[in-house]
């Protein structure tokens, strides 16, 4: 298995409405990608700026492109991600997961 890290951070007035989003339409489109196992958002604030961890989990990398485009390291945004996040980090990163 897979595990897929994304960041993201938002002004600490916009955090809430951001994670509305992540709920409504972030996590629903990881969970239905075939492949997916789980997807979680974390939060925290700091100072002014909420950041946001999104930590998914796949079976393949194929499961992953399905998902993220042909190019499994660069970070798929949504169209609201321009109202929210102070910049567009441009990749994600991969690890594999162990349970024993």
């Amino acid at each position: 298995m897979i595990a897929r890290i994304w960041h993201g951070a938002t002004p600490i007035e916009k955090s809430a409405d951001y994670l509305r989003l992540m709920r409504d339409v972030a996590l629903p489109d990881y969970r239905s990608t075939p492949g997916n196992r789980g997807a979680y958002v974390l939060h925290r604030e700091d100072g002014g700026v909420a950041h946001f961890i999104t930590l998914t989990f796949w079976d393949s990398e194929e499961a992953i492109a399905d998902f993220a485009g042909e190019d499994i390291t660069l970070a798929k945004y949504y169209d609201f991600d321009g109202d929210y996040l102070l910049e567009k980090e441009l990749r994600v990163t991969h690890h594999d997961l162990y349970d024993r």
